[in-house]
């Protein structure tokens, strides 16, 4: 990178980035934001956007990640909290409470107009191979705040928990009615399955 950018310079030019990154896609999605916009947006050389990022796409996987990242912290800050007095009931309602702000996101309608599928397909393999690996790493961490799950197979329950969650792309099939009380259901009876001994 040049060196007229100090290190404060450089984290807002990638701080600044995100964040209009993040109100593009939420805005536009992937396919109709561009860097022109986003530089536009942030006010560099289109130029110094690919001083720090290689690609359009790798800029708006890190907004992507950084969201799911968030979301994964809060859930293990709020299992930690429950870890002592856990029952399926309140570990039921802690998983649902987190679907339900991953349904307030752009990442149910990146999945469900293929946007998810485009991203990723652009992406280098080692930035989609680490995200997976993250994610089974984040699982493990969770699973182990609860009782008898060591015998439990993570990669299972993770795989049950992510098909849990597409079901969410389908809620007007399901019946937008009946989907909260049918998606409680699923995951209740996954949490049960998690909890026995």
């Amino acid at each position: 990178m040049p060196k007229s950018y100090s290190s404060q310079e450089k984290e807002y030019i990638v701080k600044r980035l995100k964040e209009e990154a993040f109100q593009c896609l939420n805005l536009y999605g992937v396919k109709k934001t561009t860097v022109d916009e986003l530089v536009r947006r942030v006010n560099i050389p289109k130029g110094t956007f690919y001083l720090f990022y290689d690609s359009k796409e790798i800029l708006l996987f890190d907004v992507v990640n950084d969201l799911h990242d968030e979301i994964q912290e809060q859930l293990l800050k709020e299992a930690n909290l429950i870890k002592e007095k856990i029952t399926s009931q309140n570990l039921t309602n802690l998983l649902f409470k987190i679907y339900k702000k991953v349904d307030d996101t752009f990442f149910l309608k990146m999945m469900t107009n293929g946007e998810m599928e485009l991203l990723m397909r652009k992406l280098p393999n080692e930035i989609v191979e680490k995200h997976f690996r993250d994610d089974y790493v984040m699982m493990e961490k969770f699973m182990e705040l609860f009782p008898h799950v060591k015998e439990k197979n993570v990669q299972y329950f993770s795989g049950a928990l992510r098909g849990v969650f597409l079901t969410m792309l389908h809620k007007r099939e399901i019946g937008e009615e009946v989907f909260d009380g049918s998606l409680k259901l699923m995951i209740n009876g996954l949490v049960i399955q998690l909890m026995e001994e």
